[in-house]
């Protein structure tokens, strides 16, 4: 094989992929900002542009309407709503871009959920007639859940107050006293006209007052390499490479994921759930062998001993090890029209480890709107969020949502329909 001496990974280094999610009420103007970011930077194609500018004449629009780029739905169109989560990809020459724009009524929390889930950084649009309302802080709350680490406030229709700066100062004042309750550790603010650009991608003429960035500006050029953890290994098998071919006669590699952590030939490892330990021989992809490999990147790994793994296994560090059992508690956001049932039995996914679990307990509900514990009503139903504890089959290799998003996380499956019906943040 051919080996790589240069940085195997520049971009997963500095995390030149940046996945954000977009939220806010209904009508705040979330697909319409997603769409001014695509026109103003140049990521939209003509023929993209001819048809919704066809589309905005036949609704009887003045102005072309940015948001049919990602209302792409039927239903979505006649409404005027955003229903399903709608995913956009776009680059410029700092930094690629992966967007979730995700349902702003209450009765698609679920949807919020499953496109925030991976992303670095979550927009969350106000509406600067109305301020902040119950839906604003349900998907603060949501974002700070999922821990997702930059927040950006974005004042949306302030053409439509006179670009007041009293009421934008209002705004921020109003988010960072309940953002206190919140575990978020990078609130900004901007504030924008999405229908007309201001401070979306370029500076607004209207706002003087204002010396902050951009929207565009802080997309780009936020932190987030440090977002990952890179200090516990945590390498979930996903498959084992055999070809046994006569150029590779004895080659027995490990494909998979890493979660978290760096590693590099010559670190020694340990196994889960044998608990053996081995040295790293080797690590590949698909284009030649590596020096190293950090989270998140997919490789190939072989040790220097014979050893018994298969999926669903995990490589770790001798130090530092994720937590090893089968019972698990962790807060769950409800997915499905069918109620979480008390003692019922569901699959659990868990990186690449498949076992069966038993719902031992609901702990309590939390009251979203302001941000209680609801200890009486125990009930889970769709779009509801609560602490729940499981006695899984099997042992899972975890660690708590804080520490690692990756090995925090699970999702329930019912066993019946194979629908996923829960998505689950480790304690």
């Amino acid at each position: 094989m051919q080996t790589i001496k240069k940085d195997p990974a520049p971009g997963y280094l500095d995390m030149e992929l940046l996945r954000f999610t977009t939220a806010g009420s209904v009508d705040d103007g979330k697909s319409t900002l997603i769409g001014r970011l695509l026109y103003d930077s140049k990521a939209i194609f003509e023929d993209q542009m001819e048809s919704i500018t066809s589309a905005s004449l036949r609704k009887g629009d003045e102005d072309v309407n940015l948001a049919l780029l990602t209302d792409g739905l039927r239903a979505e169109r006649e409404q005027g709503i955003t229903i399903d989560v709608a995913y956009r990809y776009f680059a410029t020459p700092r930094r690629k871009f992966i967007i979730a724009d995700t349902p702003g009524h209450i009765q698609y929390t679920r949807n919020m959920v499953t496109g925030a889930s991976t992303a670095n950084l979550a927009v969350i649009l106000v509406d600067a007639r109305y301020g902040i309302i119950e839906q604003t802080l349900r998907h603060a709350y949501i974002a700070s859940l999922l821990k997702i680490p930059h927040v950006v406030i974005c004042v949306n229709k302030m053409d439509l107050i006179d670009f007041k700066q009293e009421v934008f100062d209002e705004i921020r004042t109003g988010f960072l006293k309940f953002a206190g309750k919140l575990d978020i550790k990078d609130i900004r603010f901007v504030p924008i006209s999405a229908k007309y650009g201001d401070n979306v991608v370029d500076r607004s003429l209207n706002t003087d007052w204002y010396d902050g960035p951009t929207l565009m500006y802080l997309l780009e050029n936020i932190h987030i390499a440090g977002d990952t953890n890179l200090a516990d290994v945590r390498f979930p098998v996903q498959y084992v490479i055999r070809p046994q071919s006569d150029k590779f006669p004895d080659y027995r590699g490990y494909a998979g994921r890493l979660a978290g952590g760096i590693m590099k030939p010559g670190d020694r490892v340990r196994v889960l759930p044998s608990g053996l330990e081995s040295r790293i021989k080797s690590i590949a992809t698909f284009n030649g062998t590596l020096e190293y490999a950090l989270a998140p990147q997919s490789v190939s790994i072989t040790l220097e001993d014979d050893l018994d793994i298969s999926r669903g296994d995990m490589l770790t560090g001798t130090i530092n090890t994720p937590r090893s059992g089968q019972e698990v508690k962790l807060m769950v956001c409800w997915l499905n029209q069918k109620p979480l049932q008390t003692g019922g039995k569901y699959l659990v996914r868990h990186t690449t480890r498949d076992v069966r679990c038993i719902v031992r307990e609901v702990n309590y509900k939390m009251d979203i709107n302001n941000l209680e514990r609801d200890n009486e009503n125990k009930q889970v139903g769709l779009n509801d969020i609560a602490c729940i504890g499981i006695k899984t089959t099997r042992p899972l290799f975890y660690d708590s949502y804080r520490v690692n998003r990756n090995t925090g996380s699970l999702i329930l499956i019912d066993e019946t329909t194979n629908e996923t019906v829960g998505a689950g943040m480790i304690i």
